[in-house]
């Protein structure tokens, strides 16, 4: 049988330099490759694609005995990742720039250059199953850690990604990833996990925004959803769905941004209560575990990353268009943000959420 050539994105990290070895043990030729997308202007030194990333997954590869390289995708990351985030942000919407890199930059430039090399798959340390179902489509499944989970910012992939990808972490817990690595002398064994986003490191989304944009960043009013004006807020890039601090109003109760009116450069205000929504409209689809929403389904729905999802029906209400309406309201369903539908442990599509 002729060996196999997949290779792995290497964040340095101990879940993507165990995907290696994994893979590597299960009889594939291996090849590690960090991404370079950090900016030029940059110092590069955090986030999961930094300078020192790139050493640790160096010290990895020459631990695992496989070949590195470091490739460059400065362009694509700018493109697709650092241009949507601030043009989401502009329009008054909350982004998941991680969701857009999976899709354009850790996927299908990766997976582009990657075969163009004659390699068969490209491989991640995703917490993610990816299987072919009995109708012939390829599906992400939960990994078997549900709070280590990953579908959700994977679920915009393509049916040539998903049957050219491998995800070996996904079958294993992140205790026993760890243990694996520091079984095999991995010096990454007990790295932490990153957190931030890994171009915006100091959380400082708004600094990042008014940097790379020649837009004005412009103040305007806090208002109640019937118009009164309440006091005057920084500019729409500073507030989200559901956010109560940073407001620096005083009303004599609790007040929540419930939403952002980027025609009138308004922000709305209102109660705990008025964050709550039953209902949702998303574009921007994308069909994993089946090829299309015929009539209404019932599914269960995810519209963050840390939402603990609910059930809920959804119907097409254009080719580009759907409509989820959920049986119990769900705080802060946020424009920009990503639903991501289940059934059962598979990924059934998802899109972006836009009111």
């Amino acid at each position: 049988m002729e060996q196999k050539t997949v290779i792995v994105g290497m964040s340095g990290g101990v879940d993507s330099s165990v995907a290696a070895y994994l893979l590597k043990r299960q009889g594939y030729r291996v090849i590690g490759v960090t991404m370079q997308i950090w900016q030029e202007e940059e110092t590069a030194e955090n986030g999961c694609c930094g300078l020192s990333a790139v050493e640790d997954a160096r010290r990895a590869a020459d631990d695992l005995g496989i070949p590195f390289y470091v490739m460059n995708f400065r362009k694509e990351f700018r493109e697709t990742v650092i241009d949507y985030f601030v043009e989401e942000y502009l329009k008054g919407h909350t982004p998941n720039p991680c969701i857009a890199c999976n899709r354009y930059v850790k996927w299908e430039a990766l997976l582009n250059k990657s075969l163009s090399l004659g390699a068969d798959f490209i491989a991640t340390g995703h917490y993610a199953q990816i299987e072919q179902l009995s109708n012939g489509r390829f599906a992400l499944k939960k990994s078997v850690t549900a709070q280590k989970d990953q579908t959700y910012a994977l679920y915009n992939l393509t049916q040539k990604q998903l049957s050219h990808t491998l995800m070996p972490v996904g079958a294993y817990t992140k205790e026993e990833i760890r243990k694996t690595a520091e079984e095999i002398g991995l010096l990454v064994a007990q790295k932490k996990d990153s957190q931030e986003i890994c171009f915006i490191p100091d959380h400082d989304y708004a600094a990042f925004i008014k940097k790379h944009t020649k837009s004005e960043i412009l103040p305007g009013n806090f208002v109640r959803a019937d118009g009164i004006v309440l006091g005057r807020h920084k500019g729409l890039i500073h507030y989200t769905i559901g956010q109560r601090k940073g407001l620096n109003l005083s009303l004599g109760s609790p007040a929540f941004v419930t939403e952002i009116r980027p025609q009138t450069n308004e922000v709305v205000i209102g109660t705990g209560e008025e964050v709550y929504g039953d209902r949702l409209y998303a574009n921007r689809l994308n069909f994993m575990a089946v090829p299309e929403i015929e009539g209404e389904m019932e599914v269960f729905a995810k519209i963050r990353y840390s939402h603990k999802g609910a059930y809920c029906k959804i119907r097409k209400t254009d080719p580009d268009q759907i409509e989820c309406k959920f049986y119990e309201p769900q705080r802060a369903i946020t424009p920009g943000q990503a639903v991501v539908f289940y059934q059962g442990d598979y990924v059934l599509g998802g899109g972006t959420i836009i009111g």
